[in-house]
């Protein structure tokens, strides 16, 4: 556990020199732990090591370790693509959901904040599929500004930004025009909204410093902060 707390000082030392070289505050760049497939143990180490916000990917397995860390003050990302059947558990269970793609989906969510009475809407991030690989999830470039439009006019869900997983290379520059288009299409997005989107959630354990490079203002880290995962059998 004091190698989880290590890691963490040395992503945050790594995100405040590729800020610095981005001419951009540290302070403005929030670290998600992704912390899919790691036990609460691992969470509750990198929660006391003081990272406040966690990423999931699946409704289930989040559910599976909610009880246990029931007392932590953090902030719990949605990060995986949400199925419509689980969206009322997705509302239930989580702070944030920064994997919308769909209309349909995101009214189901809206009903069911609702029912939960939370005087704030939930935050919600669209993800946009950028490389055209056919595992990914995510709403195509040409059917985002609809999408957002939707999305802007439910009462209780607040759409803060966008997000993306783009292909992976070795070459973290060759992931980088991937985080400018996002950044260009968050831009043009604000403008047909006419109103502020603050955030890019972009950019994973190999990549976030090309990333934060790029305007990202939220990382995504999994391996890089609680080491290789083991994946049950």
């Amino acid at each position: 556990m004091n190698t989880i707390a290590d890691n963490l000082t040395r992503l945050h030392e790594r995100i405040a020199a590729a800020a610095q070289r981005a001419g951009r505050n540290a302070e403005e760049i929030t670290l998600i732990g992704v912390s899919k497939t790691q036990p609460a143990e691992k969470i509750r180490a990198a929660f006391e090591a003081g990272l406040r916000h966690f990423g999931e990917n699946r409704v289930q397995e989040w559910e599976g370790k909610r009880t246990t860390l029931a007392g932590l003050s953090a902030t719990w990302h949605l990060i995986g693509h949400l199925q419509s059947n689980k969206a009322a558990r997705a509302a239930n269970a989580f702070t944030a959901i920064d994997s919308l793609d769909d209309s349909a989906l995101a009214q189901r969510i809206d009903r069911a904040a609702a029912e939960i009475l939370s005087p704030e809407p939930m935050r919600v991030l669209i993800e946009v599929h950028l490389g055209g690989e056919e595992t990914k999830s995510g709403v195509a470039e040409g059917e985002l500004p609809a999408l957002a439009e939707k999305i802007v006019q439910l009462e209780k869900l607040r759409l803060a930004g966008l997000m993306c997983i783009p292909p992976f290379f070795e070459d973290p520059e060759e992931v980088r025009p991937y985080f400018a288009r996002l950044r260009q299409l968050r831009d043009n997005l604000e403008t047909r909204l006419g109103r502020r989107l603050p955030v890019l959630s972009m950019g994973m354990s190999h990549d976030f410093e090309a990333a934060i490079q790029e305007g990202a203002t939220e990382v995504r880290v999994g391996t890089a902060l609680f080491g290789t995962r083991s994946y049950p059998q």
